[in-house]
């Protein structure tokens, strides 16, 4: 993880700006929130923190992220903006959330969101579970990541696929299915909204209450993702 962004996160946000769609859309979302105790899993350069600092002093920001070259530039870019005594960050990964030991807090959240990462992480459904495992009742799961470019030109999807998988990322079509089925399930609620034409999208997962056993996904839903 380290060595592919050693060089590539000095350069990371003035190129992920043109393909990563949907994510300022989302952090105005969470911007309309009353405030609460937020979480970024794989916060990269904080690029998105710092706006939510911006546009919504009334949260309590944290980022947590597996590379520690990232969060070394994540730091300098919360000292840039004047915010990083507002933001806390931890390294650790997403499918072995530890808010104590990683983030040095033991709470749940208000708000987790993803931007972008699932489609990087092999072991998604276990950073999924792990998120929904530390959410708050009443509190909300957000994500915004690539869909299947379904509604663009054909071989749109072929195309991009192909370029992001020389960065270890992949669409994970399983992962849309995960979070409609969450949708049945008691003290459950999820909703999926495109981005341009299918391109990416935005999901939304409520946890209305406390469930009384541990989040479990069922194989037809993760297998082959």
């Amino acid at each position: 993880m380290d060595r592919m962004y050693r060089w590539t996160r000095h350069v990371y946000d003035l190129t992920r700006r043109h393909y990563l769609l949907g994510r300022n859309r989302l952090l105005r979302q969470i911007a309309r929130r009353s405030g609460g105790h937020v979480l970024e899993i794989g916060c990269g350069t904080a690029r998105n923190l710092c706006l939510l600092h911006e546009t919504a002093p009334q949260h309590t920001l944290y980022g947590l992220d597996a590379s520690r070259a990232m969060l070394s530039t994540a730091r300098k870019s919360t000292g840039q903006a004047g915010c990083a005594t507002a933001v806390t960050l931890g390294q650790g990964l997403a499918e072995s959330l530890d808010p104590p030991s990683q983030l040095g807090v033991d709470r749940t959240f208000d708000v987790i969101f993803f931007s972008y990462v699932l489609s990087m992480i092999p072991s998604w459904a276990e950073a999924l579970e792990a998120a929904l495992t530390h959410l708050s009742p009443g509190g909300q799961l957000y994500i915004v990541d690539f869909w299947d470019q379904a509604k663009l030109p054909p071989g749109t999807g072929t195309l991009l696929q192909g370029w992001l998988s020389l960065f270890g990322a992949k669409p994970r079509p399983k992962l849309i299915s995960t979070i409609r089925w969450l949708d049945t399930q008691r003290g459950l609620s999820s909703a999926v909204v495109p981005v341009a034409r299918r391109y990416g999208y935005i999901a939304t997962v409520t946890l209305q209450k406390r469930p009384d056993r541990p989040f479990f996904f069922p194989a037809c839903c993760t297998s082959a993702s």
